[in-house]
């Protein structure tokens, strides 16, 4: 298991507060020592900020590019990897058509769309600006890799480390961590003579490594009087069989990662995460990002894992479609389709569920991917089972949908 980010989550404000930018650089290069020392391997440094629409406001919305250029060139001074500038939202429709363009002129910059909250519900008018974003984003780059730093949001709260869903809420900074997990799902359910043992072993592992993790974090927060929000430990996977969530499918006893007793894993595995005592924050559900896990890249590639696999086990335990190759030709009609339907999920079963979706210019469902990233396994396009949404749906209406 490794921590795959220490994030923090501040306000930035505009002009950047560069003595704030510095405070965030000292406190993760302090953290990441901190957890090295303990013998976890910290893979990245991240900064969440609040919403942009929310620093520029609507009047200087119009500024957000050059605010990711300069951000871009601040975190690299102070060592950290990455940034999140949150959400674009509805009530500023020109937030999202500036995400594509910020993309393009900063290198380490992730954005995100929001298109449902249990306050608002779902917005038509910005499920179809996130499809446009993220087709406008395939075309930034000729294997459409862009797409890796935009995501679609339903229902995803504040203080998440994981992005591109990671945006504060507050003024007032705190931190959390993400972990890359699948690796615990994998030895636990291996080595396991029945489920029971193999649920509680997952359970165990998740305990002891959060109190080791929480401790460190108990010192770190009263050292720089940050709050603490917690741990997601969303089994991220890497591209290797031993740190595949696919491959805990398959040792719990589903034939192959898609075919019929992988959704009983899926709801399993969630459960035995469920035993664990932890200080919880985001999704700590099954993160099953189709090019970053071995296994599922490979079931997809044989066609045994579809879109529609992936959108049934977020209804009982994912954090939704995640780095899902699709068509380059796939149309922003059949991407909202399919986003609503995450939406209405996301509301209706009250968890936050996100879609990273990959369009590839050039390619067809059935080709294979050919991207040159080591945090991704290649796999082929997927067929994308979407007309496009007609009457009713493509008003501007607000969908008000409660949990059940």
């Amino acid at each position: 298991m490794k921590i795959r980010s220490i994030t923090y989550f501040f306000n930035p404000g505009w002009p950047l507060n560069q003595e704030k930018i510095q405070e965030a650089g000292k406190f993760l290069a302090e953290a990441k020592a901190a957890y090295q020392a303990e013998g976890y391997e910290v893979q990245t440094t991240r900064v969440a900020t609040v919403p942009f629409p929310i620093i520029l406001g609507e009047p200087l919305i119009g500024l957000t590019t050059r605010m990711s250029q300069k951000m871009s060139a601040a975190i690299k001074a102070q060592g950290i990897d990455y940034a999140a500038f949150g959400p674009a939202m509805p009530e500023v429709a020109e937030s999202y058509e500036l995400i594509p363009d910020a993309i393009l002129l900063s290198e380490n910059i992730f954005f995100a769309g929001e298109m449902a909250t249990p306050q608002k519900g779902i917005s038509l008018p910005a499920i179809r600006a996130c499809a446009e974003v993220i087709l406008r984003n395939a075309t930034l780059k000729p294997d459409g890799f862009a797409n890796l730093r935009f995501a679609a949001l339903a229902n995803v709260p504040a203080g998440g480390p994981f992005f591109p869903g990671a945006y504060a809420d507050s003024d007032n900074p705190s931190f959390s961590l993400a972990l890359e997990a699948a690796d615990l799902a994998v030895d636990a359910f291996s080595d396991a003579a029945t489920l029971d043992d193999g649920r509680k072993a997952l359970a165990a592992a998740m305990t002891s490594h959060g109190a080791k993790l929480t401790s460190v974090a108990s010192v770190l927060k009263y050292q720089f009087s940050l709050k603490f929000n917690g741990i997601d430990f969303s089994t991220a996977p890497y591209p290797e069989e031993a740190r595949s969530l696919g491959a805990a499918f398959e040792r719990i006893g589903a034939p192959k990662a898609g075919m019929h007793g992988s959704l009983t894993a899926a709801a399993l595995l969630t459960e035995s995460m469920e035993r664990a005592d932890f200080a919880r924050v985001g999704f700590n559900g099954l993160m099953m990002p189709v090019l970053e896990d071995f296994t599922l890249a490979a079931r997809a590639a044989e066609g045994i894992l579809t879109i529609k696999d992936l959108l049934l086990f977020s209804a009982v335990c994912g954090t939704g479609l995640d780095t899902i190759p699709l068509p380059g030709d796939v149309t922003a009609e059949q991407i909202s389709a399919l986003l609503l339907d995450i939406s209405a999920l996301a509301l209706r079963l009250n968890k936050p569920l996100t879609a990273r979706l990959m369009p590839i210019p050039g390619k067809k469902a059935g080709d294979a991917t050919g991207f040159d990233f080591d945090f991704f396994a290649n796999s082929k396009v997927m067929t994308l089972e979407s007309a496009g949404l007609g009457r009713l749906f493509s008003s501007d209406e607000r969908l008000i949908l409660k949990p059940r």
